[in-house]
């Protein structure tokens, strides 16, 4: 079956089956492009690669370190979040030379022998103060032959491998260094606190030393009136042992004369026993007196006898003769005369007998106080014998002093010399003092700032911060493959692009009897679109279904991207409608050109500013802008490009309705 659509170049005419065929190549090559290109990670498992770990571990602080094959199993365990991994083998090195030569093999990973030594030399220079450090390097190996792509994805492994352990590595040094500042940090904080403590006892020190020449002076003095008071001491001595010199002789004689009163006391004590202590003349006046109140007592009695006959006689006058009146009154005294006379009888015999009993305990008790009295002179005499003989000694010991205090005033001057010197020392240790306190309390505050300035972690920050500096730098993109968000807009775009020039590859640009035609230029063109745009509608609409079946978009997205797609083709038929009515053949080539251009400036950002400007000016921008986000400036812009295309093509067609009369022979 045919239809009235005429075929370029040629009279046949265009089948279904022509048209089938140009709707589905768009279609078909962009679902070869996704289907190759979407998501190659995910099957990386179709990759064999060969491991050949040739390191040589090491063992650091007693600790065995094999890096090469840790490597060597990260690469084969891949990464948690990762759905594929290469197939890896690991092999030696003459297997993987052949693997790689006869195609086993897409890449070879050799690790070298130095891999181990290499990787810690870094944290192994840090330990010990000095040292070489060497980077570790992995040798990626691929044929000749192979894939593009296959050297890029096993070198991103590889490289991702190693910068793995790399970091870890980093890590792990730079978690020691810095628990090291953490310690350095609390050495040079102790070691402030002791230069503080330092400077507190030096500012003590200073103040005291400070204090010491007033002492010294205080001493000095001192040790001067010391020797005055020696001097006067070795004086005073001198004359004391003179003295004591004197004094011992008279003591000697007092001991001689309490000798002397010992015996006599003694002889005393004798002859008071034998001859009592009252004289006789006492006892005789005693009795005398004894004698003499008996006879007073006699006397007053014979008185009043004598008395009471005389009353007798003045019986009738007692108040009226005077004689008998003093009579009667000395009658009345009599009584106590006569008392009187008795106590001073009884008197009298008392003391006769008490002088007798006196006589005899007084000169018994007497004579044995001065027998006791002269055994103590006798012994004062050998004490005061004694003594004498002491203060020879102390008279002695006092020269002695004089001497030693002439010696204590000579020791005292030096003394008194040596204390002003200390004075003047002591000045100068305290300035000493006071300059090192100040210089210490620099110190403590050096100490202290560096303390402070040095950073503290605990273990937790410590394990943080060495990873954060082992890479410093991280990105959140999930683009980890060379087929972006991006490839399938791309891909596209290229593709309905390719599919209107095939279009128009297939199908003439404007009848062939424009000429002839009765119809306008601008019904000949939409005429000659129409199925161009039908198609170009079909591919987009295809194209958006192959992408929904490989990409899954969401509705939200897919909608959008699909209107977009069936848009671009529409206007892409009309644009190469244009290049081929306008340059014919030429313009079949400068829109496959066109293509090309899209590719190269929608791949990478690399490209010549030039190049990036004439892309961006191509009616591709803007369908491509369009299917990765719809917006209404790509939608205009294709709108645009669309309606100038069919004008350009309109005033072509008219253009080709004039024609000279030897045009029109040579036709017929």
């Amino acid at each position: 079956m045919t239809l009235s659509i005429e075929r370029a170049r040629s009279r046949k005419p265009i089948s279904w089956l022509t048209l089938l065929g140009v709707l589905l190549l768009p279609a078909l090559i962009g679902g070869v492009l996704v289907a190759a290109l979407q998501n190659p990670t995910d099957r990386l498992d179709s990759m064999t690669a060969a491991i050949v770990n040739l390191d040589e571990p090491v063992t650091i602080n007693d600790q065995y370190t094999p890096l090469g094959r840790q490597l060597t199993a990260g690469l084969v365990e891949g990464a948690d979040d990762l759905d594929s991994n290469l197939t890896w083998v690991i092999s030696n090195e003459a297997d993987a030379t052949a693997g790689l030569a006869d195609g086993s093999y897409q890449a070879v990973i050799t690790i070298p022998a130095e891999f181990s030594a290499a990787a810690t030399s870094a944290g192994q220079a840090i330990s010990d103060g000095g040292g070489t450090a060497e980077q570790a390097v992995i040798n990626v190996t691929t044929p000749d032959d192979g894939l593009v792509a296959d050297d890029l994805i096993t070198g991103q492994i590889a490289d991702a491998a190693a910068s793995t352990l790399g970091t870890m590595l980093s890590e792990a040094t730079l978690e020691n260094v810095l628990v090291g500042f953490t310690t350095i940090g609390d050495q040079i904080g102790e070691a402030a606190s002791g230069a503080l403590e330092l400077a507190t006892g030096a500012r003590s020190a200073a103040d005291g030393a400070a204090e010491l020449p007033g002492g010294a002076t205080q001493i000095a003095d001192g040790a001067t009136q010391l020797a005055s008071g020696a001097s006067e001491l070795g004086s005073g001595a001198s004359e004391l042992s003179a003295g004591l010199g004197t004094l011992s002789a008279k003591t000697r004689e007092a001991g001689s004369g309490a000798s002397t009163l010992g015996t006599g006391l003694t002889d005393g004590a004798a002859a008071l026993e034998q001859n009592g202590l009252v004289p006789d003349e006492l006892f005789s006046a005693a009795n005398g007196a004894q004698q003499a109140t008996a006879g007073v007592k006699s006397g007053i009695d014979q008185l009043g006898t004598g008395l009471s006959g005389l009353q007798a006689a003045c019986v009738g006058r007692e108040t009226t003769d005077p004689v008998c009146v003093g009579l009667a009154q000395i009658t009345g005294s009599l009584p106590e005369l006569q008392g009187a006379a008795g106590q001073a009888a009884q008197a009298a015999a008392g003391t006769a007998g008490g002088l007798t009993a006196f006589d005899t305990a007084a000169s018994q008790e007497l004579a044995g106080q001065m027998r006791a009295a002269g055994t103590g002179a006798t012994t004062l005499a050998d004490g005061l014998g004694q003594l004498a003989g002491g203060i020879d000694q102390s008279a002695s010991g006092a020269a002695a002093l004089s001497s030693g205090a002439g010696s204590l005033s000579g020791g005292a001057n030096s003394l008194s010399s040596g204390a002003t010197a200390l004075g003047e020392g002591a000045s100068e240790l305290a300035t000493g003092l006071d300059t090192l306190a100040t210089g210490t309390g620099d110190l403590a505050g050096g100490l202290r700032t560096a303390s402070e300035s040095l950073p503290s972690f605990d273990d937790a920050e410590s394990t943080s911060l060495a990873s954060v500096i082992a890479n410093p730098v991280a990105s959140n993109t999930q683009a980890n493959t060379i087929f972006g968000p991006t490839a399938i807009p791309l891909l596209a775009a290229v593709v309905l692009w390719f599919g209107a020039l095939a279009s128009f590859i297939v199908m003439r640009a404007y009848t062939a009897r424009t000429l002839t035609s009765r119809r306008s230029s601008a019904a000949l063109t939409l005429k000659a679109f129409a199925p161009a745009a039908l198609i170009g509608a079909g591919q987009g609409v295809l194209v958006a279904v192959i992408v929904q079946i490989v990409a899954q978009y969401d509705a939200a997205a897919w909608w959008p991207f699909a209107g977009t797609a069936v848009l671009a083709g529409i206007a892409f038929a009309a644009v190469n409608q244009a290049l081929v009515a306008l340059f014919g053949g030429i313009g079949r080539w400068v829109s496959a050109l066109v293509g090309v251009i899209a590719v190269a400036t929608g791949l990478i950002s690399t490209v010549p500013g030039w190049l990036a400007s004439i892309g961006g000016a191509l009616p591709t921008a803007p369908a491509f802008t369009g299917l990765i986000a719809a917006n209404g400036s790509a939608i205009a812009a294709l709108i645009v490009w669309g309606v100038l295309s069919i004008v350009v093509t309109t005033i072509v067609v008219a253009l080709r309705r004039t024609t000279s009369t030897k045009a029109v022979l040579a036709a017929a």
